[in-house]
Formats: structure tokens, sequence, C-alpha cells
């Protein structure tokens, strides 16, 4: 069974935002895309789904939701059941330059930690991601 597949239209979701990501990186460059990327009020934000960036390590270079996080280390960043899904992001997208993972994130609408699946690409140095999730998705079919 194809990822895509096991994931369905939650999964599908997510390829296509960061599909959109990309393009729009190849469009406009690094620098504007970063920038529109992390722009709360931008094109890759849009309820709790969001678009962000890390590098090849984990260094988060872009985010849609927490323009804090810019700049900071991510490779060690565990979920809420402790498991390293950054890593494993970082791992796969240098091996095979696109994946899923799903993983427990705080919902900041639920207060709870919930289950999110994410799609990942590499292109050049850097990672697009955007996740959706799982009660989210559920809702919308």
């Amino acid at each position: 069974m194809e990822e895509e597949d096991m994931y369905g239209k939650s999964g599908q979701d997510a390829k296509e935002w960061v599909q959109k990501a990309i393009e729009f990186y190849k469009k406009v460059g690094k620098i504007v895309a970063l920038a529109e990327i992390t722009n709360l009020k931008g094109p890759f934000v849009k309820g709790e789904m969001y678009v962000f960036v890390m590098n090849l390590t984990g260094t988060m270079l872009a985010h849609g939701e927490n323009e804090k996080y810019i700049g900071a280390d991510f490779s060690q960043v565990k979920d809420s059941d402790g498991r390293s899904f950054v890593r494993e992001i970082i791992e796969v997208a240098n091996a095979k330059g696109e994946g899923f993972v799903d993983y427990k994130w705080y919902n900041p609408a639920t207060k709870d930690a919930l289950p999110k699946i994410l799609y990942f690409e590499k292109v050049d140095d850097m990672i697009f991601c955007s996740g959706i999730y799982q009660e989210m998705w559920k809702d919308l079919l």
C-alpha cells in the first residue's frame, strides 16, 4: 500500500500544501518564499494548517504558526509520546527525498496532544513540511 493511500485525504491535503509552497519557492526564490511561509496572514497559513521549512539538519528556517521558532534547532524535538519524529523527517528526507510521518502534537485550540499526519519533501538544502490534525480532517470527510 502506498503511503499516500494509507493517509487518505489528509495525506493528500498535506502533500498539496507542501507542493504549493515548493512551487512558490521555485518561482520567487528562497528569501521571499521563507518570508511568506512565515507570514501568519500569508498564503501558507489556513486555520490549523501551515507550512514550515527546516534545513537538512533540523534548524527551522520558516514557520507559519510561530516565527519565534526560526533559527531554533528542532533535531532533538520529540512528540507528546517521546517519539523523535523530527529526526525521522530529517533521516527520510535526506535518504528518500519525501515521506509521511505521524505523531502527536499539542493543539492550541483543544489544549490536547492530538494525532497529526505530516508530509515532507526535500528541495535543494531545505525540507518543506505541512501537517494536519487527524481530528480536523475527519471532520472534513
